[in-house]
Formats: C-alpha cells, sequence, structure tokens
C-alpha cells in the first residue's frame, strides 16, 4: 500500500467511523424526528448541516475543475448556485418553515391539491435521483483513485455507508452527521488551496492571491492549444451562458432536500438565522474555488508543457490508473491539454479529478492528499443522505400515508420510508456506475428540473393567491415535460442518440426555459378556471403576514379584520 493510500485509509475509516457513531446516537423511532429532526436543531449547526447538504461532491469535486477547463465561463456555476441559495434563503425558506409540516410536496397538496401534492412528490423523486446520480458517481472516483479499487465498487462502497447512516438517525441523524461532514470537507478544500497558493504567489490567502497567475495562465494555455482562461464566451454561446445561469439559480431556490432542511429549526427567526450561517459557510468555500481552478490548472500546464511522454509526473501515471486521464496512442510530446477526447488533445484530464489531484499536482505531502480525499467523500455523502431521505418521505408520507393508507402510525410509515430508501440506493448504485456527464452537469441537470417544476409552483403559491390547482398541476407537467425531453432528446441516456442543441441551449439550461413555460401555463390556467376557496386564501395570509398585518375579513363580524381591528 502507497503512503497515499495509507493516509487516505486512516482519514476515511475515521471520518466513516464518526459518521455512523453520530447516526447511531441519534436514531430516532418517530416521524417527526426522522423528516424534520423534531425542529429542534439549533440555528449556527443547521447553517452547518444546510451548506453541507447543499454543497454536494459537484461544488467540492467538479465545481474548480469545470471553471479550470471553462474559464471564465465557469463563472455560471459559482453565480447560479450562490446567487440561487440568496433567493431560496430571503424569497421562500421563512414562509415555508412558519408553514411547517414535513416535505415541500405537502405544502404543495395543502395549498393547491392532493393531485398536485402527487405530482409534486413524483418531481421531487425524479430531482432526487438525478441529483443523487452525481454524487454516488464522485464518490466512485474518490476511491477508485485513493483506494486502488473499480469505480463502480467505489461507488458501492459509497452508497452503503450512506444508506447505514440516513436509516439509522432520519432527519436528525443526517442533520449532526452534516455539521461533521461539513468540517470535514472545508478543511480538506482550504487546507490545500492556502498551501497552493503560499508556495505559487507567497500570498496563503487563495481568494486575493490567484490573480498574480491569470497573465501566465493565459499564456500556458494558448501554447497548449487551448483559449485564454480570461476570456469570455469562448466554451459557450452567451445566450446559454444567461440560461444555465437562471436555471442554476432558480433550481437551487426550488431543491427539495435543501428546502426541507429549514423545516428542521425551532422557529421562524431560527430559520432565517440559519440561511445567514450557511451563506457564511458556503462562501469559504465558493470564493476559494475560482483559485483552485486556477492554481490546479497553472500546475497541471506549467508540469505537462512541451514534455515528453516517458518524462510526465508521477500524477499522471496514478490517475491514469482510474481511466480519468488519457494519453493520446500517437503523442510523443504533450504540445496540447483537453478535457475531453473530441478535442483531439495529447492528454485528456477529466474535469472531476481536478480538485482531488490538486495536492498531488502541487507536490504536497501524502496526508493532505489523503484529507482532500475524505473532503470529496464528505462532500458527495452529505448531499447524498439528504436526497435519499427526500425520496424517502415522498414515497411514504406523500405518496403511501397520503394516497394509500391514511391509517397508517408511525412504525408502518417509518418502515415504508426505509424500503423506499433502500430501493433508491440500489438504483442511484446502478444509475452512478453509468452517468450521462460529469459530476457538476448531472447536478446541473437536477437544477434544471427544480426550476421547472418547484420554482413556480412555491413562489406562484406564496405570493399569489389568484393561482389555483388546476393551474399548478398544468404549469408543472409542461415545464417538467419540456425539460426532460429536451435532456433526453440532446443527451445519450436510455439508449437515446444525443442530437444537436436547439438555438444553442444546452440540457443544463433547458431548465429556465421550462420554468417559464411553468409560470405561463399557470397562469393561464388559473385565469381562465375557478379561484382558490377563501380557506386557502386564508392560509396564504397566515403563511405570508403576521396576525396584525393580515386583512382578511371575519365572516361573523362585517367590517372587522381577522385581529379585531375596525
Amino acid at each position: 500500500m502507497s503512503e497515499i493510500q495509507a493516509w487516505t485509509t486512516v482519514f476515511i475509516v475515521l471520518s466513516f467511523g464518526t459518521y455512523i457513531m453520530i447516526a447511531w446516537r441519534s436514531r430516532v423511532k418517530e416521524t417527526e424526528g426522522f423528516y424534520v429532526a423534531g425542529h429542534g436543531i439549533p440555528t449556527v449547526a443547521n447553517g452547518a448541516a444546510v451548506a453541507a447538504d447543499w454543497m454536494s461532491a459537484a461544488s467540492f469535486i467538479s465545481m474548480a475543475g469545470l471553471i479550470a477547463f471553462l474559464g471564465s465561463d465557469g463563472s455560471i456555476y459559482l453565480m447560479g448556485w450562490t446567487g440561487g441559495y440568496v433567493l431560496l434563503a430571503l424569497l421562500l425558506a421563512p414562509y415555508l418553515r412558519k408553514w411547517g409540516k414535513f416535505t415541500v410536496p405537502e405544502f404543495v397538496g395543502d395549498r393547491y391539491s392532493e393531485l398536485v401534492r402527487t405530482i409534486a412528490a413524483g418531481a421531487a423523486i425524479i430531482i432526487s435521483f438525478t441529483y443523487v446520480v452525481g454524487q454516488m458517481n464522485g464518490g466512485g472516483i474518490v476511491f477508485s483513485r485513493f483506494l486502488n479499487i473499480g469505480i463502480n465498487g467505489g461507488v458501492a462502497i459509497a452508497a452503503a455507508i450512506i444508506f447505514i447512516y440516513a436509516v439509522l438517525g432520519g432527519m436528525k441523524g443526517i442533520t449532526w452527521t452534516q455539521v461533521a461532514q461539513y468540517t470535514v470537507l472545508i478543511t480538506a478544500y482550504l487546507i490545500p488551496a492556502v498551501a497552493v497558493a503560499q508556495t505559487i504567489t507567497g500570498i496563503p490567502v487563495p481568494q486575493v492571491s490567484f490573480g498574480q497567475v491569470l497573465d501566465s495562465l493565459n499564456s500556458l494555455g494558448t501554447e497548449l492549444g487551448m483559449n485564454e482562461y480570461t476570456q469570455a464566451f469562448t466554451e459557450r454561446p452567451q445566450i446559454d451562458i444567461f440560461l444555465v445561469t437562471m436555471a442554476l439559480m432558480i433550481g437551487t431556490a426550488g431543491l427539495p432536500h435543501v428546502i426541507i432542511r429549514f423545516y428542521t429549526t425551532k422557529t421562524v427567526r431560527g430559520a432565517r438565522y440559519s440561511a445567514f450561517w450557511a451563506l457564511f459557510f458556503i462562501a469559504l468555500l465558493y470564493t476559494t474555488a475560482p483559485a483552485v481552478g486556477a492554481f490546479t490548472k497553472f500546475n497541471l500546464l506549467e508540469g505537462v508543457n512541451n514534455t515528453p511522454v516517458a518524462e510526465l509526473p508521477q500524477w499522471i501515471e496514478n490517475w491514469a490508473a482510474t481511466g480519468l486521464v488519457t494519453i493520446a496512442d500517437d503523442a510523443e510530446v504533450i504540445q496540447s491539454v483537453g478535457n475531453n477526447a473530441a478535442s483531439g488533445a495529447d492528454l485528456i484530464v477529466n474535469n472531476d479529478i481536478l480538485v482531488l489531484a490538486s495536492p498531488e499536482i502541487a507536490g504536497l505531502p501524502a496526508p493532505i492528499v489523503g484529507l482532500v480525499a475524505a473532503g470529496g467523500m464528505a462532500a458527495a455523502m452529505s448531499t447524498a443522505a439528504g436526497l435519499l431521505l427526500v425520496i424517502s418521505s415522498s414515497v411514504s408520507h406523500d405518496f403511501y400515508f397520503r394516497r394509500i393508507r391514511k391509517t397508517a402510525n408511525d412504525r408502518e410509515r417509518l418502515l415504508v420510508g426505509r424500503i423506499a430508501m433502500a430501493g433508491a440506493v440500489g438504483i442511484a448504485v446502478i444509475a452512478g456506475m453509468n452517468p450521462p456527464a460529469f459530476v457538476a452537469q448531472v447536478v446541473a441537470f437536477a437544477f434544471g428540473l427544480a426550476a421547472a417544476s418547484f420554482f413556480p409552483a412555491l413562489i406562484l403559491g406564496i405570493f399569489w393567491k389568484r393561482c389555483n390547482a388546476t393551474g399548478a398541476a398544468s404549469g408543472m407537467i409542461a415545464g417538467l415535460l419540456l425539460t426532460i425531453t429536451y435532456m433526453v432528446y440532446t443527451l445519450e441516456v436510455f439508449g437515446t442518440q444525443a442530437n444537436d442543441h436547439i438555438f444553442d441551449i444546452s440540457p443544463e439550461g433547458i431548465g429556465a426555459i421550462g420554468a417559464l413555460v411553468n409560470f405561463t401555463v399557470a397562469i393561464v390556467v388559473s385565469k381562465l378556471t375557478a379561484p382558490p376557496s377563501a380557506e386557502l386564501t386564508e392560509m396564504i395570509e397566515r403563511i405570508r403576514y403576521p396576525a396584525a398585518k393580515r386583512r382578511v375579513p371575519v365572516a361573523d363580524a362585517p367590517g372587522r379584520t381577522q385581529d379585531g381591528a375596525a
């Protein structure tokens, strides 16, 4: 066993052992504890859990790699995901927490109808499955390189660990596990970033110092057949940059597994403060990611530029064993670098390895390499657990309890939820072994689906009292169908052939169009059909305003408002 494998094994065993111990100590036997942690999570802890839940393998493993190869076009991920979180925290989270209960489909069902609840539960399952595929694949990549096993075996191991602690503790166990996972992932991300910044620039603050390498990075890139790093719109058309950013932003605000995190706080005020702390914890990684992308690409290009194949750095041989780094058969000297086979480059480097390989590329010691591996696993597992809980709650609470067996007790509902989680893990493992794209791209598809389904229904449900069940159902179905159809049309999934993008719109950006269609159909259909009942109007008033601010007339006291004022 190499030194890197030894340190990786140590860090992963210690961190996994901690996660399972936390889950065991937090195990629950009632549905409220399983789904919303009994509404008892402290503000700062919930903020850390939100950050860990939201910052998936895409943020830790793949985002900096995409930024490295996309250059300034990679800002779509930074702007879309962080902007979307602010949108969620300010526009939706406090209102949904004030309403309470267990799941996002439950709010949609109470606001509109049982039919819309069923559609929402189905959408939540589709979104969560798509998202969890990226997490499983990210876990497989970590295990494949650092523990010297196949990616498929790594996916299976990661899934087994996630299943154990998610089933034991439900939301309560997942929340406290995610606090530990955030600690691991942010430590693993910042330590090598600071070390590399100090080595390259002499300034150990990545957010400040990475600008010093940009000119050199532009020169190296053009020498190796790439675009200038800082040049805009080289990898994506301008319209697609806008649409992908918008899809990621409104998709973030509609993600069920992130929204339910705000149900776990003790009060609405706690939900607001949780949002603040989560934004702080998220910013620690997201303000560092551009520096990690720039430093890693600089070290990579400088280390291979015009280098004979026989003299390439050791890290290339290490990662070539996983199939994620390849050298062209006819290459003798590296004169071009790319991130996919279609580029025809001498050296092909998968986006998803750059953060994990960054310590090796920079020549950092083995313990840091092992720590980064543990951080990558923490990021993948923290989000996957939240997604599996959404699938479990949608099946057991929104389908089984609300539609099939309304007399089911807590024990029966928990059993159904755990069985659903086991089934979800099995399907996710199979899909994670055969993902349709890079980790961050797969995750972006999930955001597009959330944008096209949940975001319009939630916004209209809270801020437009005229929206009715027929409009919401029609809008969600139209938005989802358009988005899913276009993704299947442009990707090689389900045995289909990939087709050219229409009007330069990528499958990552179609969710923005799907959301627009959802809004339009929901508004038009609602205007053409009967308005919601007075009870639903009052429900919206209760969510949006304190009692003293409401102006809904009381039936038995004409001329007086709900709070008794004339």
